[in-house]
C-alpha cells in the first residue's frame, strides 16, 4: 500500500516552490493565497518536517523542500503524460513499411475493409523492400518476408509461402499448348528473387533437358505475376500474392505441383508498439484476414 501525501497539498507545494511564491502558485492553481498556505502547512504536518523559509515576504526552500522538489515535479509531469495520453485520441498517422509485391498484391486490395471498421484511423504505407530496423520511430508496424526472426522484435505469421507455375488462361491452350511440366520448355519462363526457385521446381517436378535460367526476370514478385497475367510467360507465383488473380481467373494454374519455400510472410513490429490502440487494432484486423 502506497503511503501518499494528500494530492492538492502536493500540487500546491510543487507550484509555490517552482515560482517562490505563494501568490503566484494560487494564480496558477484558481484558489486564494489563504489556501496555498494552509495547503503547505498541511503537508509540512503530514512530512513532519519544514519545506519553507519565511523571512518577511521573502521565501526560500528548505535543504528538505529542496530535494524533494525535483523528485516530486517529476512525478507529477509523468501523471499528466499519462492523463493527455488516455484522454485524447490516437490521431497520429498509423506508419507501415511493408514490401512492394505483398502492398500491390495482398495488403492494398483488402485495405478498404480496415478502413471501414476504423475510419478513424489514418493509414500511412510506405512500400519498400529496405530492411528497417526500427531505431527510430520512423514505423510502427512492417511486414517482410522472411524466417520469422528479428533481433528485438516480435513477429507474427501472416501466411506461409507456397510456389506453383500460374500463367494467362490463352497460354495454356497455345500454341504451344501447356499440358505437362516437360512442355514448359516451349515458353518462356518469368522470374523474380531468388532466381533458383525454377529449378527447384523443376526437380520436384521431375523435368529435366531444358535451360531454366532463360526468360524474363523481375525485382519484385508483383512484377512478375503482373507479366503472366498480361501473357508474357509463366512465372512461379508465391500463391499467397496470386490468390486474387486466380480466383478471378486472371491467372490458372497449369499444374497441381507446389513447392514449399523456406520464407513467409510475417507481421513485424517492437513490443512497444502494440500500446498504440491504432496499431493493435490494425494488427488483430491483419491476422483476422491472413
Amino acid at each position: 500500500m502506497r503511503r501518499l501525501p494528500p494530492l492538492g497539498a502536493l500540487r500546491a507545494f510543487e507550484a509555490a516552490a517552482r515560482h517562490l511564491s505563494f501568490t503566484r502558485a494560487a494564480a496558477e492553481l484558481c484558489v486564494t493565497q489563504a489556501a496555498i498556505s494552509h495547503q503547505i502547512r498541511q503537508l509540512e504536518d503530514w512530512l513532519g518536517t519544514r519545506l519553507f523559509e519565511r523571512r518577511g515576504h521573502a521565501l526560500k526552500l528548505t535543504a528538505k523542500g529542496e530535494s524533494y522538489l525535483p523528485e516530486l515535479a517529476g512525478a507529477l509531469d509523468r501523471i499528466a503524460a499519462a492523463t493527455v495520453r488516455l484522454m485524447e485520441p490516437d490521431e497520429r498517422p498509423l506508419r507501415i513499411t511493408v514490401l512492394p509485391s505483398f502492398a500491390s498484391r495482398w495488403l492494398v486490395p483488402r485495405l478498404e475493409t480496415f478502413r471501414a471498421l476504423h475510419p478513424e484511423i489514418d493509414v500511412r504505407l510506405d512500400s519498400s523492400a529496405d530492411v528497417w530496423t526500427f531505431a527510430t520511430e520512423r514505423f510502427d508496424l512492417g511486414i517482410r518476408s522472411g524466417l520469422g526472426k528479428w533481433t528485438g522484435l516480435k513477429a507474427d505469421l501472416i501466411a506461409r509461402e507456397t510456389l506453383s507455375p500460374v500463367c494467362s488462361p490463352k497460354l495454356v491452350d497455345g500454341p504451344p499448348a501447356i499440358r505437362v511440366p516437360a512442355d514448359l520448355r516451349y515458353v518462356r519462363l518469368l522470374h523474380d528473387t531468388p532466381r533458383q526457385g525454377w529449378r527447384r521446381w523443376c526437380d520436384e517436378a521431375g523435368v529435366d533437358g531444358f535451360d531454366m535460367d532463360t526468360g524474363a526476370s523481375f525485382n519484385d514478385a508483383g512484377l512478375a505475376l503482373q507479366a503472366a497475367v498480361d501473357g508474357q510467360g509463366v512465372a512461379l507465383g508465391r500463391l499467397v500474392l496470386a490468390q486474387n488473380d486466380l480466383r478471378s481467373g486472371r491467372l490458372v494454374r497449369p499444374f497441381d505441383i507446389v513447392l514449399p519455400n523456406d520464407y513467409s510472410y510475417w507481421l513485424v513490429y517492437p513490443s512497444a508498439a502494440l500500446n498504440r490502440p491504432n496499431a493493435a487494432a490494425f494488427r488483430t484486423w491483419l491476422l483476422s484476414e491472413a
